[in-house]
């Protein structure tokens, strides 16, 4: 890819910037700034290049319809303030906008166009929308990662008509998935969580021989659990997944790759209840699993100490009952100590592992934090992503 941070001749260019800005709105106000707040070093580094910027973004699923509650409105108010300088949006329809000249009718150095979702060429992967939108700049730049695994037309076609370049957010997601997946520091421990093991079970086939331990923790362990003949009450588990199992079980044994799971854990007969730690067998049928235990996390800590690499995607327990948390509070403890002496690093992804991180306010103690979803896993899966290709 050609990155656009080692780009010089940008002075007065109308930059096409693809972001993700699909934060989460709470009547209309913004509840998490994450994705606002990583951005914010590539709209510096262009405006310090005497740039003309158009961003290109959306919220939510519209599905090619105008709903006013998923306006970047918000997006504009909070970006206007964080940069100090003038931000617009532009609600006009999309069409009406005939060039790039247009900007000339504005004081602002920063246009952002109104939700691109709300054209439903855009999920079509429409090659004239895409060249629509072309005509409005000279550069095109992706700096949407977590957008990428979608072959929609600001993120794919949009590329077959502009120079393009990747971002110097999508740079540091990349560069920092290639260290634990390519450029690898043994030993490397994937810890691995989530409800569904469907959903990861590419990712956890394609990292097993790249690895010396994977963690199961979460709503995929208690699935283990049960596979090796324990109790789990009314516990959250994927049903049939037993094949899918055995499958991780024959080929982490075939890999050399040691594979841990609870060996005791919290439980509670309600999501708002309080703890108890139990035993594998001691786990009766009106109790659910909430939380890995004490002897768990000991073992959990002791293979961080010993880890030179940590990829980390997926809560340990119910976290948000605080007497859930303290399996994922004292990962995350043993990594950022680690972290800081220079003995690991540590790239965590996922949703609800970066809605945990911001609980505690630990993010920045991380060596990358990923607010990458689909587009984190699938190129972990080693699939090639779309947005990707498109710039090479």
């Amino acid at each position: 890819m050609r990155s656009i941070k080692n780009e010089k001749n940008l002075n007065n260019k109308v930059i096409l910037l693809r972001l993700d800005l699909n934060v989460p709105l709470n009547q209309g106000k913004i509840s998490d700034t994450t994705r606002i707040d990583k951005i914010l070093p590539t709209l510096n580094f262009l405006m310090r290049h005497e740039t003309k910027i158009i961003i290109l973004s959306h919220i939510g699923r519209p599905k090619g319809k105008i709903v006013n509650e998923l306006s970047l409105k918000p997006i504009r108010e909070d970006l206007q303030q964080k940069l100090n300088v003038k931000v617009k949006l532009i609600k006009d329809n999309i069409y009406k906008i005939k060039d790039k000249n247009f900007f000339n009718d504005f004081n602002e150095k920063i246009l952002i166009l109104e939700n691109i979702r709300f054209y439903a060429e855009e999920e079509k992967n429409d090659h004239n929308f895409a060249n629509h939108i072309a005509s409005l700049g000279d550069i095109y730049v992706n700096d949407a990662f977590s957008c990428s695994h979608r072959e929609h037309a600001s993120i794919h076609q949009i590329s077959k008509f502009l120079p393009s370049y990747s971002g110097l957010q999508l740079d540091l997601e990349v560069n920092a998935l290639n260290k634990i997946t390519s450029e690898i520091t043994e030993p490397i421990t994937c810890i691995i969580g989530g409800s569904k093991i469907s959903s990861k079970i590419n990712v956890i086939k394609n990292l097993i021989p790249k690895l010396n331990n994977i963690v199961i923790v979460g709503g995929m362990a208690n699935n283990f659990i049960e596979y090796f003949g324990h109790n789990i009450g009314k516990s959250v588990k994927e049903k049939n997944c037993n094949k899918i199992v055995k499958e991780i079980i024959l080929l982490s044994k075939e890999k050399n790759c040691q594979l841990i799971y609870p060996e005791d854990v919290l439980v509670s007969k309600n999501l708002n209840g309080l703890s108890q730690n139990k035993e594998l067998s001691q786990i009766h049928s009106e109790e659910m699993i909430l939380d890995i235990g004490p002897r768990t996390i000991k073992k959990i800590t002791n293979i961080i100490d010993n880890s030179k690499t940590i990829l980390w995607n997926g809560p340990a327990g119910y976290f948000e009952n605080p007497n859930f948390a303290k399996g994922s509070t004292e990962i995350a403890k043993k990594i950022i100590e680690n972290k800081k002496v220079n003995k690991v690093y540590s790239v965590v992804g996922g949703g609800d592992t970066v809605a945990f991180l911001n609980y505690l306010n630990v993010v920045d103690n991380f060596n990358f934090v990923s607010t990458a979803g689909g587009a984190f896993l699938e190129y972990l899966e080693g699939k090639k992503l779309p947005g990707i290709t498109a710039l090479n």
